[in-house]
């Protein structure tokens, strides 16, 4: 269990690591060209791929997606943050495996049980219930934050369903998934070229930080899901009930964000809604 705390902590470090900097006035695009070329040297030396040029080029399409919409996504949930606050992005975030079960189930032509229909439904209902809760701000900014908050939900639904397609395709999941490190780099550093602001040596270190923290992330779930390697709905549901809880807490101790009335239920019903889908897998 202890590996999934420590992804759950890293997936945390993060959001903050990204609500921090956006404080301090760094470029974003920066910070992710940054991020993913770091994230791809981590990726190289920990898990030395072997790149099999021929599945590469079968598969070039997709890890093509996946090098544009992870930075993307990326980019959504740094708006995300500013508009509707750490809190109600990262339950958004950790709900988007709603979306992810239910469009898994819809194309494999799996059974719906009665457990897993309640936990989709709760986990909709959950998102649902931040948004209303946003209808209190201003007109713009109400607009902003719903738009964020559900481009963060639907995007690594999108992902993550990318990401088992992939797999299904037999591709090697560290060659892939450095291929589309890489191709993300490439494409931040072109986008990095049309930014009035230059790079700076605090954006430079902030953006090596903020690779290090993506990459352990994924690096220690993955050793989680082989330590237990018998009970992966067990890995499922406490990293997202764990990035929950975590998020909630750093957002109410270090960012003072006030736990209302949408953000208490929605984290509640965002924690339910995974322990009932965990008991349907």
């Amino acid at each position: 269990m202890q590996f999934i705390l420590i992804a759950a902590l890293f997936s945390v470090s993060v959001s903050i690591a990204l609500k921090l900097y956006r404080q301090y006035g760094m470029n974003i695009i920066h910070l992710l060209t940054v991020n993913y070329i770091t994230a791809s040297v981590q990726c190289f030396l920990w898990f030395k791929p072997t790149f099999n040029i021929a599945q590469l080029e079968h598969s070039w399409w997709l890890i093509g997606a996946l090098a544009v919409i992870l930075p993307s996504i990326f980019w959504c949930l740094d708006r995300a943050l500013h508009h509707a606050g750490l809190i109600k992005t990262e339950i958004a975030q950790r709900l988007s495996v709603v979306l992810t079960i239910l469009v898994s189930t819809l194309i494999y032509h799996e059974q719906f049980s009665l457990l897993k229909i309640f936990g989709i439904v709760l986990g909709v209902v959950a998102v649902l219930i931040m948004l209303i809760g946003q209808g209190s701000a201003k007109s713009s900014q109400s607009v902003a934050a719903w738009l964020s908050i559900l481009s963060v939900w639907v995007g690594y639904a999108v992902i993550d369903l990318l990401f088992k397609y992939t797999s299904g395709l037999g591709l090697q999941f560290a060659m892939s998934l450095n291929a589309i490190f890489i191709c993300s780099a490439i494409l931040c550093l072109f986008a990095s070229l049309f930014q009035s602001q230059a790079l700076t040596l605090k954006t430079l270190i902030a953006g090596v930080i903020l690779g290090a923290l993506n990459f352990a992330n994924i690096a220690f779930y993955l050793y989680a899901h082989r330590q237990l390697s018998d009970s992966p709905a067990l890995v499922f549901a406490s990293m997202n009930i764990m990035v929950v809880c975590l998020g909630i807490l750093a957002a109410v101790l270090i960012f003072k964000e006030q736990l209302n009335q949408s953000r208490a239920v929605g984290g509640m019903l965002a924690i339910v809604a995974v322990l009932i889908l965990m008991q349907s897998m």
